[in-house]
């Protein structure tokens, strides 16, 4: 007589991961982990093991995960109110804008989602005030290696091919540039050209600076052919480089006539900002743009509060930076196979001679939770609250998963 044993159970997390591969969209190469908490500068998964999180949700946990002071903010705004339309006032969305202007230096602020959402009202702005000037001002220029977004607009002006080659035709009119090369810079403008993006920090790219010297000519530039600066601080702003933005970074400060942000500014909950300066907000007349979800008073509340909180903290991302750079120049000494370390405040990158996937693997592993952009530069992107005990035990997972990799 053949017996028949009981099926094994599934595990939580293998069921989590088998619905998300039946029903989800393919788009994402996940790794083989599913997240269930987060207290400070960890996750937990659904076992309870404990990961060290320097990725901090592509930069946007950027007070960790659970923040007491965010999370009283929130659950007092969602027994109140969590979304009203534009067509009334509330009342922390005027707080906001005059917050988010005395920071950046410009004037007028308009809400949205996220940071592509961002890029299209700025995209929108560049070529409202091309075609105010002339019908064939409506050239944009970017630069190669930048990443923009995903929607239609920010796609078409984000510099890596492998992203816009499936969805061509794109937006026309689009230059790209080398980072970093003025004479190629000068070689792209004209009279047709209505506005430039730039990354101060490219992230995606692989977490390269702009120079000083070649933000100050696209400034001098946009001045001298009438066209709109845009500064792209989605990933790179919001007191992550150190600053409030990365534009403020350079001595004397580079102002563009726009900045778009998002990732970090509610900590969570979707918020993506334009801040721009007169010149550039009048390009918007009642009704050529809006936002259903933008700039709710959810999303407003959670900001004002992490923005009070990253007034106290700003000093310190700068110091934990430069101890994290160093600690990191330390362990690419070690590893032949680490080409550059850069970046600049809790934005760092390794850039490697090697594909970066496994190590990442080893390093979740290890109890670390990086990841690795353009295939080969290990992105570090840790929370503001970051001390030296976590970027200690960080290194010490890093050096493990490198040495796998001899």
């Amino acid at each position: 007589m053949t017996s028949t044993l009981p099926p094994v159970a599934e595990s939580p997390a293998q069921a989590t991961m088998d619905l998300e591969r039946d029903y989800v969209l393919q788009n994402y190469a996940r790794y083989p982990l599913v997240v269930a908490r987060g207290r400070g500068c960890y996750l937990y998964d659904t076992q309870g093991r404990r990961y060290l999180d320097f990725i901090t949700g592509i930069g946007v946990n950027a007070l960790g995960h659970a923040h007491p002071r965010m999370v009283k903010a929130i659950r007092e705004q969602a027994g109140l109110i969590i979304h009203a339309s534009n067509l009334y006032y509330h009342q922390y969305q005027g707080p906001l804008a005059q917050r988010l202007a005395q920071m950046s230096g410009l004037q007028r602020v308009f809400f949205a989602n996220t940071g592509s959402e961002s890029v299209e009202c700025a995209l929108k702005m560049i070529h409202s005030h091309g075609r105010a000037i002339h019908a064939d001002k409506y050239e944009i220029i970017s630069l190669d290696n930048s990443f923009h977004g995903r929607t239609t607009g920010a796609l078409s002006v984000t510099g890596q091919a492998k992203y816009r080659a499936d969805f061509e035709p794109l937006l026309p009119g689009v230059k790209f540039v080398r980072a970093n090369d003025i004479e190629a810079l000068e070689g792209a403008f004209s009279e047709r050209t209505a506005g430039i993006l730039l990354e101060l920090i490219q992230g995606e790219g692989g977490i390269y600076p702009i120079t000083q010297e070649f933000a100050a000519k696209a400034r001098e530039l946009a001045d001298r052919h009438n066209a709109l600066l845009v500064a792209d601080e989605t990933q790179c702003g919001i007191g992550r480089p150190g600053k409030y933005f990365a534009y403020q970074c350079v001595d004397p400060v580079i102002l563009p006539d726009i900045m778009v942000a998002a990732k970090p500014l509610a900590c969570g909950i979707p918020l993506g900002i334009v801040v721009a300066n007169e010149k550039a907000a009048a390009t918007i007349k009642p009704g050529m743009h809006g936002s259903t979800f933008g700039g709710g008073p959810l999303a407003c509340r959670a900001a004002l509060e992490f923005l009070n909180i990253l007034d106290e903290l700003l000093p310190s991302i700068g110091r934990m930076g430069g101890y994290f750079r160093a600690q990191l120049d330390e362990v690419a000494q070690k590893f032949g196979f680490v080409k550059e370390v850069r970046g600049l405040g809790l934005m760092l990158g390794m850039e490697l001679t090697i594909p970066g996937k496994q190590i990442v693997l080893d390093a979740m592993a290890g109890g670390l939770l990086i990841n690795c952009t353009h295939d080969t530069v290990l992105r570090f992107l840790p929370p503001y609250i970051v001390t030296e005990k976590e970027v200690d035990r960080a290194i010490r997972i890093l050096r493990k998963a490198m040495g796998k990799a001899k």
